[in-house]
């Protein structure tokens, strides 16, 4: 499959050629474990030999199916910055093309994919603003809108997977601080649950009072069934929990406030954290009035929204209003082989329940790249892989499916 010029824009020749390269490899996804014994033992060389391709290969796949998506999409001010973004990030890469590592060349390399994860720092946001720019000019039909629900699962997915790639080694190998001793990289190998959740409610919380002047408590209830009386801690990227939990909060409240109003004396959140043998179960419980069963399917969609559109001044951060708070959430549970539900009741509340593997971590199942819709259980390798062989053309299978 070849870019088109209007995905392409300058990028022509050889340029063109290398996205068409990289773009036929399949990545190479990696277990927990390798990312831990990787990040415990690896070295900077290694990593940096796998990166310099792997980055090359997950960017042109996406970059590859940015160029289906809908003409009127791909218009707008907000997608065609966020397609720069990528067509950048890529070109930069290419300058470590079949270059050895050196002390000198992995700083730069370092100062680089730092650099790159600023730039797509606010993709999420933009991309949503994409969104809304089509919705107000054009409308947005029934087969396009599956189309682009399709594309930003995969998307999204890519991106949080790049991410990790990213922060991992900078924080294993370059100038980025882990958040405490005991991490590996970015993950955490004995994340205290309890504190993610506490975190998250606190930093929801104040968000809901800047916009209503009140927020609803909290009542937390915690269960080891398998450790009694003990606290509750998985293998974890800390961040993404509290990714999730801070959206699912954040939902909760508002839901709470606009039922019940704010001079009422408002119903708790209720949250249950339960560890058995092998999931980690939260459930999120609001008297928010719920919603009904014809459209809760309907709140996993990145065009669809129950708040108003956010203002766009950039004054403050939006409480809602986006569309990607729900479906994101989920693809972050769906990373790391879990996933989360919502269950309602139509003028009570509703129940958001996310799921975690709490299983040992030597189950070597491979994290997803792209959307998890058609999750596969692949548990190859039990021995971790030198990353450095790593590259297109050797480890990398071509895509046939392109």
């Amino acid at each position: 499959m070849r870019f088109t010029p209007r995905v392409l824009g300058p990028f022509v020749g050889a340029i063109a050629k290398k996205l068409e390269h990289y773009s036929q490899f399949q990545p190479s996804p990696l277990t927990i474990q390798q990312y831990l014994d990787f990040g415990r033992t690896g070295t900077a060389q290694s990593s940096y030999a796998f990166l310099k391709n792997e980055l090359l290969v997950r960017l042109g796949n996406i970059m590859q199916e940015i160029s289906l998506l809908p003409p009127a999409l791909l218009e707008m001010p907000s997608s065609k910055l966020v397609a720069s973004w990528y067509q950048e990030s890529f070109v930069e890469l290419l300058d470590f093309e079949g270059k050895d590592p050196t002390t000198d060349l992995i700083n730069q390399f370092n100062e680089k994919i730092h650099g790159i994860l600023k730039r797509h720092a606010h993709v999420v946001e933009t991309m949503a603003e994409g969104l809304i720019e089509l919705r107000e000019r054009n409308g947005v039909d029934i087969a396009s809108e599956k189309g682009i629900q399709y594309f930003l699962d995969r998307f999204y997915m890519n991106r949080i997977s790049i991410r990790m790639l990213q922060n991992q080694h900078l924080v294993v190998f370059g100038n980025l601080l882990p958040d405490s001793p005991r991490h590996v990289g970015c993950i955490d190998p004995a994340c205290d649950v309890e504190t993610v959740v506490h975190d998250a409610f606190e930093s929801a919380r104040l968000l809901c009072d800047r916009y209503y002047m009140v927020s609803p408590a909290m009542e937390l209830e915690i269960h080891n069934a398998v450790e009694k009386d003990k606290p509750i801690s998985i293998v974890a990227v800390p961040s993404h929990l509290y990714h999730i939990m801070f959206e699912l909060f954040k939902n909760a409240m508002r839901a709470t406030i606009d039922h019940h109003g704010i001079d009422d004396d408002l119903p708790q959140v209720k949250a249950r954290v339960v560890r058995g043998k092998e999931d980690l179960s939260i459930k999120i419980s609001d008297r928010g009035g719920g919603v009904p069963r014809t459209i809760l399917e309907r709140l996993f969609n990145y065009m669809y929204s129950t708040a108003p559109p956010p203002t766009r001044d950039g004054t403050q951060a939006p409480l809602a209003g986006y569309g990607y708070g729900l479906p994101l959430s989920r693809l972050y549970a769906r990373y790391f082989l879990g996933d989360l539900f919502l269950v309602s009741m139509e003028g009570y509340g509703t129940d958001a329940c996310i799921y975690l593997k709490a299983v040992p971590v030597e189950a070597n199942e491979l994290l997803p790249i792209y959307s998890t819709s058609s999750r596969r259980n692949m548990t190859q390798a039990a021995q971790v892989p030198d990353w450095s062989h790593h590259v297109p053309g050797d480890n990398h299978r071509t895509n046939s499916n392109k």
